[in-house]
């Protein structure tokens, strides 16, 4: 707990126009400062700095207020995070509470799997640019994906040597315990009490928390005989005391200032998706990354925005994780819009072989809510058969259900009654079905 001496001094040392400015070009207007606000899609400038006041407003949207309040919104951070980030910016100790020893070592141990894998990052990254090997393969492996060296260098892309325990030999020469590099699953224990490289001969992606941190790794072989081998395509960092996969997204703290301006999310599936959206200027781009969607990772998204746009391969396997994510993100009171990249492709091959322009009109184009495109990808199966069309309406009326909110599943039975050419009635007989049997289950978990 920081003590209530140590927050006046930081919202008393914070200049609002110093802290603004760091995200906002800022005009003088009269007694203020004016720019387009960084919150919404402002063209003409809306967003006044008030520095006799210490506060910002946007006059379009609304968000503002004090520089903690701007950097809450600014970098999602919670109210402590943001009293943190201002005291780091000029330079003031935070005091908190007095910690148990307890806590003490667990908050020491937690910052000490941080520091591995920050060295970690660091040093896949070193590799990759000045190891023969990184260069000749890693690098290579990344331009050949039509990554640019900026791109590579900002989402610091690297290079886990061969050899078997190249990295873990390193870090122990730089002092790094051996019990942090297994906590944090760089390294694995063998049984004679030697350590291996988990993700050796592997380019790899580093996965970041909101705040920016470095929680866990991606690994990917380029051998072509994985398979006939017995390695895994991908290798992952086991979960951790810092890192759990199942609430975690690929690409979320590049992502979350656009997600939140743009009020939508892009949601791919692999990493590669995210780097080359990134790369061509749409960055409100997220992944699950090796794991089937969660709900907490539904939940992170939804600190950012209540819209999310699923666009995963056209292929059978990603169909079905639409249909399965579809269900899981109105549950949570979302709204959600499907696109499906032309089968063949996924979003990294087709952002690769398209401009800007063209990318963002084909998801302008293509972006359909889900019971269009339930009905359009169901439809061609049911045929003139009545009995499947009647399992399709069903099955849109049992996905209307999992909406929480009253007046939207009014207005999606009204859509899918047009469509079907059915009385709203029958849909909500089945709704209310649904319904029940939903809560009875939820009651009985």
């Amino acid at each position: 707990m920081i003590s209530p001496a140590t927050i006046e001094r930081i919202t008393s040392t914070a200049d609002i126009v110093d802290v603004v400015s760091d995200y906002v070009t800022l005009r003088r207007a009269g007694a203020s400062y004016k720019g387009l606000c960084p919150f919404h899609d402002d063209t003409t400038p809306s967003f006044s700095v008030s520095p006799a006041r210490g506060l910002c407003k946007c006059f379009s949207c609304g968000k503002g207020g004090n520089a903690v309040h701007f950097i809450m919104e600014m970098e999602q951070m919670s109210y402590v995070e943001a009293l943190k980030h201002l005291a780091k910016k000029y330079g003031i100790p935070v005091e908190e509470k007095e910690m148990t020893s307890e806590e003490r070592q667990k908050q020491s141990e937690r910052e000490s799997m941080f520091a591995v894998n920050e060295w970690a990052a660091k040093y896949f990254s070193d590799t990759l640019m000045n190891h023969p090997d990184g260069r000749s393969v890693g690098l290579a492996y990344f331009r050949s994906r039509g990554l640019e060296d900026s791109t590579i260098e900002k989402y610091g892309l690297g290079w886990s040597p061969k050899g078997g325990s190249v990295f873990s030999r390193e870090a122990l020469a730089k002092g790094y315990k051996e019990e942090f590099l297994t906590a944090t699953g760089v390294s694995i224990k063998r049984n004679d009490g030697s350590l291996i490289d988990k993700f050796y001969d592997r380019v790899m992606f580093p996965i970041h928390s909101v705040s920016g941190r470095v929680i866990a790794f991606g690994g990917r072989t380029l051998r072509s005989d994985y398979k006939t081998a017995n390695i895994g395509k991908y290798v992952n960092s086991p979960e951790t005391e810092i890192y759990d996969k199942s609430r975690s997204l690929y690409g979320i703290y590049f992502a979350k200032s656009e997600i939140s301006r743009q009020d939508k999310c892009f949601l791919v599936e692999g990493y590669l998706d995210v780097l080359s959206m990134h790369q061509l200027g749409i960055t409100n781009v997220v992944a699950s990354s090796g794991t089937s969607l969660t709900v907490p990772q539904i939940r992170l998204i939804k600190k950012f925005t209540s819209n999310v746009t699923i666009m995963y391969d056209g292929d059978a396997a990603g169909i079905h994780a639409a249909l399965r994510g579809i269900g899981l993100i109105l549950k949570e009171g979302m709204n959600v819009r499907v696109v499906l990249i032309p089968d063949g492709d996924d979003p990294d091959s087709y952002s690769r072989k398209h401009t800007l322009e063209e990318m963002r009109k084909f998801l302008e184009d293509n972006e359909q809510d889900f019971i269009t495109y339930k009905t359009d990808l169901l439809l061609g199966q049911a045929g003139n058969d009545p009995l499947k069309r009647a399992e399709l309406i069903n099955d849109i009326a049992d996905t209307i259900a999992l909406i929480p909110d009253q007046i939207k599943r009014a207005v999606y039975v009204q859509n899918a009654a047009d469509k079907f050419g059915i009385a709203e009635d029958m849909i909500y007989a089945r709704i209310h079905s649904s319904r029940k049997k939903m809560i009875e289950e939820e009651r009985k978990e």
